[in-house]
C-alpha cells in the first residue's frame, strides 16, 4: 500500500492506495476522521488491518492547530472541551465538506460506495457529518466517539432512517466516559436508527478486538474489489 499527501480546496489529506490499485477504476471509499490532537496519519495504520486490496482510504488533516505539550502540536476538529460551539461546528463541517466532495470527484467514487470512520472527536464529527449524507455513506463507524448537542441535527434527519452504523468504545475509557456512547445509542434508537453497539475491556483506544468485529461489518456494508476474487 502506498500514501500519497495531497491538498484539497478546504483541507490536507492522506489518501492511502491498495496494492495494485488501476488509476481510473471505481473503488469503494473509507473516509477516516482522526481525533483531537493527532494528524491525517494517525488512521492510516488501519488500511492495512482492514483490507489491503479493494478500497481507497482517505484521511483529512483537522482544520485547528492546537499545543499537545511543550514544542508540540496537533491538529483538531475544534478546540478542545466538552461541546463546540455552533460556530466552530459549522466551520469543521465545511472544511470535512471541502475534502469529502473533492475527493469524492476526483476518485469518481459512486453514490453510496464509502463509509465515514471516525475516532474520538472524529467520531463526533462523523455523526453530525454522516447522518446527514446517507446518499454518500453506505455506513458509519464511530469508535471511542460521542454525539455532541444532538438537538442540532435533529431537524435534519433524513426520513429513512436506514443507514448503517458502528458504534464501539472502551468501558475503561478516560477521555470520551463510556456513557456518551450510551447515550448516544439510545438517541438513535429513539429516532429509528438501528446502530449495532459493541463495548469493549479497554481505554481509549482502537483494539485488534475492535478490529476483529469492525472488519467483517465493514465488508457487509460495503463489499471491497477484493471481495469475491
Amino acid at each position: 500500500m502506498k500514501a500519497v499527501e495531497s491538498q484539497s480546496s478546504t483541507l490536507a489529506y492522506l489518501t492511502v492506495f491498495p496494492d495494485n490499485y488501476e488509476a481510473g477504476q471505481p473503488y469503494p471509499m473509507i473516509v477516516c476522521l482522526h481525533g483531537r490532537g493527532a494528524d491525517m496519519r494517525d488512521l492510516a495504520g488501519l488500511a492495512p488491518a482492514i483490507d489491503q486490496r479493494g478500497y481507497l482510504y482517505v484521511c483529512p488533516n483537522a482544520p485547528v492547530t492546537i499545543s499537545i505539550g511543550p514544542g508540540h502540536t496537533g491538529q483538531a476538529w475544534y478546540e478542545p472541551g466538552g461541546n463546540p460551539s455552533p460556530a466552530a461546528m459549522e466551520q469543521a463541517l465545511t472544511a470535512l465538506d471541502g475534502v469529502v466532495r473533492d475527493v469524492f470527484a476526483q476518485y469518481q467514487v459512486p453514490p453510496g460506495q464509502a463509509i465515514l470512520l471516525g475516532f474520538s472527536q472524529g467520531g463526533a464529527m462523523t455523526y453530525r457529518y454522516g447522518m446527514l449524507r446517507p446518499e454518500m455513506f453506505a455506513g458509519l463507524v464511530i469508535l471511542s466517539g460521542a454525539l455532541r448537542n444532538p438537538e442540532a441535527p435533529l431537524p435534519h434527519l433524513p426520513a429513512r432512517r436506514d443507514q448503517r452504523i458502528f458504534i464501539a468504545h472502551g468501558t475503561h475509557d478516560p477521555v470520551v466516559p463510556v456513557d456518551l456512547s450510551r447515550d448516544a445509542v439510545n438517541f438513535l434508537a429513539a429516532q429509528g436508527y438501528q446502530p449495532l453497539y459493541r463495548e469493549y475491556p479497554m481505554g481509549h483506544e482502537i483494539t485488534q478486538e475492535v478490529l476483529n468485529d469492525l472488519t467483517p461489518w465493514i465488508h457487509d456494508v460495503l463489499p471491497s474489489r477484493s471481495d469475491g476474487l
